[in-house]
């Protein structure tokens, strides 16, 4: 999996990343991941940048600390998702995120018709844009108690462009 940093950010975020990826789900099938976080590199450091992270979840209507928002039953949710041409789009008021998303990651998105989004808080300096990150660190860093409860957790319906 390959990070690639989000574009068009509010200031006070530093360095914002989106990577996707899938991954068996209780029901057995794969679903489709969206992992945003911070470098924590914006002034201030890690701790600045997660209260502008916070800030910006918050201020859009996610609240932060595991209380899932089923975006399938919220059509005036602030934050979308469009699938087209192999990249995840997640926009939000002052943002916009690109994701490269892998094969098994659109088949799981297409099956769904949805992707789970996890807005963490918690920077990851080691997850920088353009490199490859291991599963294993994914796994570590996306699955920890810490990352989970300083993020917002949102399924997000996927819309695509028709040709």
């Amino acid at each position: 999996m390959t990070t690639t940093p989000l574009e068009n950010r509010p200031a006070g975020l530093g360095t914002l990343v989106v990577l996707a990826w899938s991954g068996e789900a209780p029901d057995g099938s794969d679903m489709p991941y969206l992992l945003a976080y911070s470098l924590g590199d914006a002034a201030g450091g890690p701790e600045a940048t997660a209260a502008a992270v916070e800030r910006l979840l918050v201020s859009n209507g996610l609240p932060v600390g595991g209380e899932l928002i089923d975006g399938t039953g919220r059509p005036g949710l602030p934050v979308s998702l469009l699938v087209a041409a192999g990249q995840a789009v997640v926009r939000m008021p002052q943002m916009v995120a690109q994701a490269d998303a892998p094969p098994e990651w659109l088949a799981a998105v297409e099956e769904r018709g949805y992707a789970y989004l996890v807005f963490t808080t918690r920077a990851w300096p080691e997850g920088a844009p353009g490199q490859v990150v291991e599963p294993a660190a994914l796994a570590a860093f996306a699955g920890a108690e810490e990352t989970l409860q300083a993020a917002a957790h949102v399924v997000l319906p996927v819309t695509s462009l028709r040709g």
